[in-house]
């Protein structure tokens, strides 16, 4: 049976509340061992190991960007940012029983020393049918301002 578009918003809905929650932790085990998290530059681009991106983590990269964000070695990161993420437009691309490709829009919210930011983006998941269930293999969150002057992002968009 097919991964569903309902199981798949499941997981996509739990990784937000989990990121404007701080429970990074848990963030961390929702990602395949060989799961990437991308934020690319160039909003076009498909072969992410081949151009600069803004965030192109492996496992151990996102291990260390949560090590950062929980130990306070990150200036851009104190005091830590508040965030409210809003999800909608799904649109499952392809799904299997093993795999699904999912699309929605992001506006995420910032708050952090009393100055609000906000960033869209178009976020792009694959998700994977594992033994531990359903898990992100691939999310690439392509923001809308990608090529503009970026302010320092100290949180996981």
């Amino acid at each position: 049976m097919s991964i569903t578009l309902q199981d798949a918003v499941a997981l996509i809905a739990l990784e937000a509340d989990l990121l404007d929650h701080g429970a990074f932790r848990d963030w961390l085990t929702l990602y395949t061992p060989d799961g990437r998290y991308v934020v690319p530059i160039d909003p076009d681009v498909e072969d992410f190991e081949s151009v600069l991106n803004y965030a192109y983590d492996d496992a151990a990269m996102r291990e260390k960007r949560v090590e950062r964000l929980l130990g306070g070695r990150s200036i851009s990161a104190a005091p830590p940012a508040r965030t409210v993420r809003l999800l909608s437009r799904y649109r499952m691309l392809e799904t299997t029983d093993a795999t699904c490709t999912l699309r929605c829009a992001q506006h995420l919210m910032e708050l952090r020393q009393g100055r609000q930011r906000d960033y869209a983006a178009n976020v792009t998941y694959r998700l994977k049918n594992t033994d531990g269930g359903l898990k992100i293999n691939l999310k690439v969150i392509r923001l809308l301002t990608a090529t503009e002057a970026l302010t320092a992002v100290s949180y996981i968009l």
